[in-house]
């Protein structure tokens, strides 16, 4: 198993940057690879992603949620990962996202694009691309307060 930790800082308010985390549905938007995520319930989501021209579908439970702080998932079936993503409000209008994640490769290519360091470069793009999609809007498209686990 690999783990990636990158992170990115946010020029809004940590609930604003929390409540767009958690609108999972909007998640292709900025990140590489996810085509679709679907919401199916307080702590269940289910993914179709596209890597390197393989097409995958999974489910993941969110193993806590707490507003502004946390969020933590695993999946349940196909490729095996686990994350936390956490909030850090470093001023009035400034957070840091940080992006924790345990991914196992599978196949040749995925190992070899993890020793290439391209998983770790997928995160940090995929943060990056979160901090555009929520600076530009300025506020969040939704949000979840209620808490798990």
């Amino acid at each position: 198993m690999s783990v990636v930790t990158e992170s990115v800082d946010v020029e809004l308010p940590v609930r604003a940057v929390y409540d767009q985390w958690t609108q999972f549905e909007e998640f292709p938007q900025f990140m590489e690879g996810v085509d679709s995520v679907v919401q199916q319930g307080d702590d269940h989501t289910h993914w179709r992603v596209s890597i390197g021209g393989v097409r995958r579908e999974f489910d993941a439970v969110i193993l806590e949620q707490v507003p502004d702080r946390r969020v933590s998932w695993a999946s349940v079936n196909g490729p095996r990962h686990a994350g936390i993503v956490t909030f850090a409000q470093q001023g009035e209008h400034r957070t840091t996202v940080t992006a924790q994640m345990d991914i196992e490769p599978e196949g040749l290519a995925e190992k070899a694009g993890d020793a290439l360091g391209l998983i770790s470069r997928r995160v940090q793009g995929d943060l990056e691309r979160f901090k555009t999609f929520i600076e530009r809007r300025g506020e969040a498209t939704g949000g979840w307060r209620g808490q798990i686990g």
